[in-house]
C-alpha cells in the first residue's frame, strides 16, 4: 500500500527540496522541449548515490511516478504529480592521465565534462549540444563530433555505477553484471540510475572546424554527404538544410534562402584538417567560411538558457541522399509553415560501425545517414498541422533502413519503440528489464516493458 509523501519528513533527510511552494520552483520544473509543462509534486536534487538510492525507496513507497533528470533537455525528464529525482548536483569527475580514463558523476554536462578533460589534452565524444547531461545521452548512444574516429559514447564506455529498483548500488561493466552493462549502452534510462560513468579518453589535441555555409541546391547537398561520406574519420559532419536565419555573418540577400548550415569537426591536426576541408569548399562558393583551427570545446558554443523550443520532429535512418532525394528535402522544406524548419543530416560509419551489432543494445552500426527533421513553431494550437507536415516529409524519403536514434524520438508508443530496436535487441533488453526492474518503476522514458 501506498504511503503518503510528507514534505516535512524529506526535508529532515535531502538537504536540495523544491516543491510547488519554493520560489524557484518554476525554474527548476522547467526543461527544454517548449510543449512540455509538467508539475511534480516534488523535485529533489541528489548529491551521491546514496541519497539516490532514497528516492527510488521513496517512489516505491510513496507509488509516485519516478522520472529522473540529467541535462533536461529530454522530454523524459519531468512528471506530473511525481518525484524528479534531479542528478544537477552531482558533478564530480576523476581524470587519470596516466590510464586516460575517467570517472564521471551524471549531474555533468557535455560541455562541463569536455571542458574539464581538454585542460589535459583528452576528450570523450558526447553529442553536439554543450548543456545535454552526459548522462541521458550516454545511455542512448551518444552520436557526436567524434563518431567517425572514436565511434558511439557508449563505444568508450568502461564501467558504470547503477542504483537500481531494488535500491542497490552496483558496480557494472563487462566481466560484472555484464548484461545490465550491455542493457544500459543504448537502452536509455529503463534499468536503474546511472550516478557515475567511467569512460575512456582519446587524445585531442588540437582540431579543425567550425560552420561553413554554401548554397543548398540539389546537387551541392548531394555533395555535400558524398564528400563527407569519402572524407577521413577523424571528420565528423552535421549539415543542416533550412532557410538562412538573419545571422550577422551572412549577407541580407541570403536570409530566408534555404542553405546548407553545416557543422564540422576534424580530430586532429590543423593543418591536416585544413587539407580535408577543401573538398567541402569546392563544392560551391560558401556564403560563410568560418572554419579555422580551434579547441574541440568551441563546438559547444554557450546556449541561450531561456530557449524552449516547440518542435514537430521526426528522426531516422537513410541510406542515401543523392540529387533526387536532395530535391525533395528542398521541396518539403519549402512547404513548411513554421517559424523555422530544417533537415539534417549526419553521415555516419567508422568506428561506430566496426562494432558487432549485439554488443551493445544500440544496434543501429550499420546506418549510414542519420536525418532529423523539425519545425519549429510557436502556437501550440498549430501542433497537428506541424506533425502531418512532418509525418508526410518522413514517409517521402524513407528508404530501406527503417531504423530510428532513441535519443532523438520525441514520441512515445510501440513503433517508435520498434524502430529504436531490432526484435532480437528489443527481447534481450526485456529479459534485462525482468531481472533488474520487475514492476516497470523506470518508465518515464522510450519503455522497454519487463
Amino acid at each position: 500500500m501506498a504511503t503518503k509523501l510528507s514534505i516535512t519528513k524529506l526535508r529532515k533527510i535531502f538537504k536540495h527540496i523544491i516543491t510547488p511552494k519554493d520560489v524557484d520552483y518554476e525554474k527548476a520544473r522547467t526543461v527544454v522541449p517548449g510543449d512540455i509543462n509538467r508539475r511534480p509534486a516534488v523535485i529533489i536534487k541528489v548529491t551521491n548515490a546514496n541519497e539516490v538510492a532514497q528516492v527510488i525507496s521513496l517512489a516505491k513507497e510513496t507509488g509516485l511516478e519516478l522520472a529522473i533528470r540529467s541535462g533536461g533537455h529530454s522530454m523524459y525528464s519531468t512528471t506530473e504529480g511525481g518525484i524528479v529525482l534531479d542528478l544537477s548536483l552531482m558533478k564530480n569527475i576523476q581524470i587519470d592521465t596516466n590510464t586516460k580514463t575517467a570517472w564521471a558523476e551524471s549531474g555533468l554536462t557535455a560541455s562541463e565534462y569536455t571542458t574539464a578533460t581538454l585542460a589535459h589534452g583528452l576528450a570523450t565524444g558526447f553529442g553536439d549540444t554543450g548543456s545535454v547531461g552526459i548522462g541521458g545521452i550516454t545511455l542512448g548512444g551518444g552520436v557526436g563530433y567524434l563518431v567517425r574516429k572514436h565511434g558511439l559514447t557508449i563505444d568508450n564506455l568502461l564501467a558504470a555505477e547503477i542504483a537500481t529498483a531494488d535500491g542497490n548500488i552496483l558496480q557494472i561493466d563487462e566481466t560484472n553484471h555484464a548484461d545490465l552493462f550491455w542493457a544500459i549502452r543504448g537502452g536509455g534510462g529503463n534499468f536503474g540510475v546511472v550516478t557515475k560513468f567511467k569512460f575512456q579518453l582519446q587524445d585531442l589535441t588540437q582540431a579543425y572546424g567550425g560552420i561553413l555555409v554554401l548554397p543548398a541546391t540539389p546537387d551541392t547537398i548531394a555533395s555535400f554527404l558524398r564528400e563527407a561520406d569519402s572524407a577521413p574519420e577523424a571528420l565528423s559532419t552535421i549539415a543542416n538544410v533550412m532557410p538562412a536565419p538573419p545571422m550577422p555573418f551572412l549577407a541580407e540577400e541570403h536570409h530566408g534562402k534555404i542553405i546548407i548550415f553545416a557543422m564540422m569537426c576534424y580530430a586532429g591536426d590543423a593543418t591536416e584538417g585544413e587539407k580535408v576541408m577543401q573538398p567541402f569548399r569546392n563544392i560551391a562558393t560558401p556564403l560563410a567560411d568560418m572554419l579555422h583551427p580551434m579547441s574541440y570545446a568551441e563546438l559547444f558554443p554557450l546556449e541561450e538558457g531561456e530557449y524552449h523550443p516547440i518542435a514537430a520532429g521526426r528522426t531516422m535512418f537513410l541510406d542515401y541522399v543523392d540529387a533526387s532525394v536532395a530535391e525533395t528535402i528542398l521541396s518539403h522544406l519549402s512547404k513548411a509553415t513554421g517559424m523555422m524548419s530544417v533537415t539534417q543530416l549526419r553521415v555516419l560509419g567508422g568506428a561506430m560501425s566496426r562494432v558487432p551489432v549485439d554488443a551493445t543494445a544500440y544496434a543501429h552500426r550499420k546506418s549510414k545517414i542519420m536525418a532529423n527533421l523539425a519545425v519549429l513553431y510557436e502556437d501550440i494550437n498549430e501542433k497537428s498541422k506541424h506533425e502531418a507536415w512532418v509525418d508526410e516529409f518522413q514517409n517521402a524519403i524513407q528508404q530501406s533502413d527503417k531504423g530510428a536514434y532513441v535519443n532523438f524520438i520525441n514520441t512515445v508508443g510501440e513503433d517508435e519503440l520498434n524502430a529504436a530496436y531490432p526484435a532480437s535487441t528489443l527481447e534481450k533488453m526485456r529479459q534485462v528489464k525482468a531481472k533488474y526492474d520487475p514492476e516497470n518503476l523506470f518508465k518515464i522514458n522510450q519503455n522497454i516493458k519487463p
